[in-house]
């Protein structure tokens, strides 16, 4: 089990390193805005984000729900 426990972390921590460089783009384009734009790109941040975490989000719920009674007994 915890062999899958590290190979499920550094999968999820590998892509962060590798994109990090994104963030410091859109903080140059968002200074460079007017209110009204910049908050048009934070919610299209957050739109985007929506999907991958709902996703990650319902696969969580379901395993927990899953294996709740196998871990008590």
């Amino acid at each position: 089990m915890k062999k899958y426990l590290l190979v499920f972390s550094l999968l999820c921590c590998a892509p962060a390193i590798s994109h990090a460089q994104g963030c410091s783009v859109c903080t140059k384009t968002a200074q460079g805005l007017d209110n009204k734009s910049a908050k048009g790109l934070n919610g299209g941040i957050i739109y985007l984000a929506f999907l991958p975490l709902g996703i990650m989000g319902s696969l969580a719920y379901f395993w927990w729900r899953s294996n709740r009674g196998s871990i008590m007994g």
